[in-house]
C-alpha cells in the first residue's frame, strides 16, 4: 500500500521535474527570442508557470518525505483514519458534505481537504458508518453523522 502510494506521488514529482527541467526551458527559451521580454505574454507566463512548478514540486517533495517516515500499519482499514474521505452529513443544516483526512500541509478548506489535527478531522478519526459528532469550531458546535467513509486503503486498492 505505502509503496503505491509513494510511487504515484513519485511519478507526479518526476513528471513536475521534467517540466521544470526541459520542457520550461525551452518555452522561455523561444519566448525570449520573441523580443521585448517586458510585453511578453510567452515569455512572463513561462515564467508564472516555471514559479508555480517549483512551489508544487517542493510541497510534493515534502509530502513524499513526510509519506515514508509514516507507519501506515497504524492507519485503521474499519474506521476513518489518514487519507479517508468522508460524507457526513450536516445535522443542523440538513447539508452532506465529503472531507479528506489529509497531512497539515496539504489541508485546503475550499476543496474540503481537512487536517487529521484540525478539530473536525480530529473529531472524525476512529469513527465508523452512523456515528454521531460533535465538533467545537471557532464559529460554534456543530454535529454530523458519518454517512459512509472509504479508506486510504480503498483509494489505492484499484
Amino acid at each position: 500500500m505505502k509503496d503505491l502510494i509513494l510511487k504515484d506521488l513519485r511519478e507526479k514529482i518526476e513528471r513536475l521535474q521534467h517540466e521544470l527541467k526541459v520542457e520550461l526551458p525551452k518555452e522561455i527559451g523561444i519566448a525570449r527570442e520573441l523580443g521585448d521580454l517586458s510585453e511578453n505574454a510567452e515569455y512572463q507566463s513561462a515564467k508564472e508557470r516555471q514559479t508555480y512548478v517549483r512551489a508544487r514540486l517542493g510541497q510534493l517533495e515534502e509530502r513524499y518525505k513526510q509519506l515514508s517516515i509514516m507507519d501506515f500499519g497504524k492507519i485503521p482499514r474499519d474506521r476513518v483514519g489518514m487519507g479517508s474521505e468522508v460524507k457526513v452529513l450536516d445535522l443542523d443544516t440538513d447539508k452532506e458534505m465529503t472531507f479528506l483526512l489529509v497531512i497539515a500541509d496539504e489541508a485546503d478548506n475550499a476543496a474540503n481537504k481537512i487536517s487529521t489535527g484540525s478539530p473536525i478531522g480530529r473529531a472524525l478519526m476512529g469513527k465508523q458508518d452512523g456515528d454521531g459528532v460533535t465538533v467545537e469550531v471557532p464559529s460554534g458546535t456543530r454535529e454530523f453523522e458519518i454517512l459512509s467513509f472509504k479508506t486510504i486503503y480503498d483509494h489505492y486498492s484499484k
